[in-house]
């Protein structure tokens, strides 16, 4: 049987429980594609499980292996799997299985997308988790339309940066929170009102909006209900917002996690490709530098996206 290696927990806590091993090759069930992986992404969500503060994973889905999304190629799939074949450029958001930090992933097809043309594997590899996240809660779970006003908390980071560019695409007002060199970086991006965090109050400057989408929670979330106007949504991927102050204020408020959709991703690869939304891409690292790049995600403050180089190992390029 192959052999790939793969970064792996076999327990929760810090990151010196994320290290390397080598592990079996999985073959692809009749849905599923394995993929070859180029290039993989970090997200907060790592850390997340890393500490075992994610609810999804559980103990008894360990050992696991982390990373969330990817751009590979596919090196085989499964006997239902029509749409791909061995050789096509992909990339997704594999969903809770075992992750992308690994020479070979197993994903659903329906998960999978062709990446977008003329961007590079760092750029392609840095989408779909983030870009997914951004659009299902500002259209799926945020019910965003042309001429909403939407606040945006954390509007510089890797799901923010998506999310602004998104909202401006759809026509919105937007309202984007953020502090030191990101308050020009999502100026740049289109956002209508930048609030500096760090020296402004944005319960000063953002009234009456329609949705307000969550980046931060805590504090932040408790804060934001004076913002959103009676009728309107506070949506949120880290805590559960209060259904008693929701009510209190007439508005509607969720939790949402981000699922892996194919369909959608192929949406974004396409807005990406016609020049509508740019990819922020702050950081590259080679495969066996991944645990830097999980230490330097977890400092916070990234303006876009870590990458990992899974073809990379000691600087030099592996065949691909």
């Amino acid at each position: 049987m192959s052999r790939m290696m793969a970064y792996r927990i076999h327990r929760f806590g810090s990151l010196e429980e994320f290290r390397p091993e080598t592990v079996d090759v999985p073959d692809p069930a009749d849905n599923e594609v394995l993929v070859r992986v180029q290039t993989a992404s970090v997200n907060p969500v790592d850390l997340k499980t890393l500490a075992g503060h994610y609810p999804l994973i559980g103990e008894d889905q360990l050992p696991y292996t982390l990373g969330r999304d990817f751009a590979g190629v596919v090196e085989r799939v499964g006997d239902g799997v029509t749409r791909w074949k061995a050789g096509d450029a992909v990339f997704a958001f594999v969903g809770q299985g075992p992750g992308a930090y690994a020479e070979y992933v197993l994903v659903d097809e329906h998960a999978l997308a062709r990446p977008p043309r003329k961007v590079d594997l760092f750029t392609a590899g840095a989408v779909p988790l983030a870009a997914l996240t951004a659009w299902q809660g500002l259209f799926d779970h945020g019910g965003l339309k042309s001429r909403d006003r939407v606040l945006i908390h954390a509007g510089a980071g890797g799901v923010g940066h998506f999310a602004v560019q998104f909202a401006r695409y759809k026509g919105a007002e937007v309202f984007v929170t953020a502090s030191g060199d990101g308050v020009e970086f999502v100026r740049e991006l289109g956002a209508d009102h930048v609030i500096d965090y760090s020296t402004q109050r944005f319960e000063e400057h953002a009234r009456d909006m329609d949705l307000v989408f969550d980046l931060v929670g805590g504090e932040t979330q408790t804060r934001s209900w004076a913002v959103v106007a009676p009728g309107g949504a506070l949506i949120s991927t880290l805590n559960e917002p209060s259904q008693e102050e929701a009510s209190k204020h007439g508005v509607r408020a969720e939790r949402y996690t981000a699922q892996p959709d194919g369909a959608q991703l192929a949406v974004i690869a396409s807005l990406i490709q016609d020049g509508k939304i740019i990819v922020k891409v702050a950081a590259t690292y080679p495969f066996d530098a991944t645990h830097e790049a999980l230490a330097r995600q977890k400092e916070g403050h990234v303006r876009g996206k870590l990458v990992v180089d899974v073809r990379a190992t000691n600087g030099t390029y592996q065949a691909a």
